[in-house]
């Protein structure tokens, strides 16, 4: 039985009827190899990619290279360099990387508030660090600030690159564990401390006769009567005196108050308060003792020249011998409405009245 879709036997074809050569195959193209060109390599082994400079295939571990991002890099990344033990390009210091300080894990301590050396101190606050670079900078041993302070911070950032100090971007948090305060105006800096000079190697360095001022600190501790007299020391061109036993120093506290002014003013230190009081007279120091009550009116003496005042803490004031051991004992007149000014308020108040009379 025939199928209605069989319609017989296909004639024969025309030569001479135009039209597309027959194919063959189930009406594939057969592939016909012309004499003219090369034999086919059929039998080519392809090129591993293991061999292939673009690398081995990707896989479900190593993502497709797309031409963007770190994996189309043909170099290491410089955090990638770092880790093989090499060196990462520098950075050029308008363009910090950011680099937050470890994540404090439960249990765990933060960064340490102090550095751990003893030669240094850590400083923080705007004018005290641009002190420290403007007159010794070869003391900053390591820098951290906020990203928004390091367009102001530029030429620090330049001058840590070129002599290879490091510096750290970091967050608002970290900067508050590092200073230990929030007062930090977004620079935190590790700087070699200085070390107070001898009171002989002091008075070595005055100018013969020339006129010097002092300020003998007889108690003080709280650093921010400390960082205050700083600052008014720097203003009027004082040295700032400590005994021989007292533990005050330079700390970020005082020097973030002083504004600067502590890389101005000479530290000295003093031998016991017989011997200090003697080399002081011997170089033709006066000394006054300042007193809540009971001393001579500050603004009817004429200062002299060469002049120490003794500064006692507040409270307790001064040890009773080393002011009777003094030449003078001079008081600030007031109202009475108030005991007594603060120690930092008292010291400008006299050494403004050292500097009129030098005028």
């Amino acid at each position: 039985m025939s199928s209605p879709w069989d319609r017989g036997p296909r004639p024969p074809r025309d030569p001479s009827r135009k039209g597309p050569p027959r194919r063959e195959n189930g009406g594939r193209p057969t592939h016909r190899q012309d004499a003219s060109l090369p034999p086919r390599q059929t039998d080519a082994v392809r090129p591993s990619r293991r061999d292939d400079p673009a690398g081995p295939p990707p896989t479900a571990d190593a993502p497709r290279r797309s031409g963007r991002g770190p994996a189309s890099a043909p170099w290491p990344r410089p955090d990638a360099a770092e880790a093989i033990g090499g060196s990462a390009p520098p950075r050029r210091p308008s363009q910090p990387v950011r680099q937050a300080l470890p994540e404090q894990q439960p249990g765990q301590a933060g960064p340490a508030p102090h550095p751990a050396r003893r030669d240094e101190v850590r400083l923080y606050g705007m004018n005290a660090v641009q002190a420290v670079f403007a007159r010794r900078p070869e003391a900053i041993r390591k820098l951290y600030l906020l990203q928004t302070r390091v367009h102001a911070l530029r030429p620090l950032l330049a001058w840590c690159v070129q002599h290879r100090i490091g510096y750290r971007v970091v967050e608002p948090d970290d900067l508050d564990r590092l200073a230990a305060s929030t007062h930090h105006e977004g620079v935190v800096a590790d700087v070699l401390r200085v070390e107070p000079h001898p009171l002989a190697a002091w008075l070595a360095s005055l100018a013969p006769g020339a006129p010097a001022l002092g300020l003998w600190l007889d108690g003080v501790g709280n650093p921010h009567n400390f960082g205050a007299i700083l600052r008014s020391a720097a203003h009027f061109g004082a040295a700032v005196l400590l005994p021989g036993d007292s533990t005050l120093a330079l700390s970020g506290a005082a020097a973030r108050v002083a504004e600067g002014g502590a890389e101005a003013v000479p530290l000295v230190r003093l031998p016991v308060a017989e011997a200090a009081l003697s080399q002081l007279h011997a170089a033709g120091f006066s000394s006054a003792a300042t007193v809540v009550s009971g001393g001579a009116d500050l603004f009817a003496m004429a200062p002299d020249a060469r002049l120490v005042y003794v500064m006692g803490a507040e409270g307790e004031g001064m040890d009773a011998g080393l002011a009777r051991a003094c030449r003078h004992r001079l008081s600030i007149p007031g109202t009475g409405a108030v005991e007594s000014l603060n120690v930092a308020a008292a010291t400008a108040v006299f050494l403004a009245h050292w500097a009129a009379g030098r005028r």
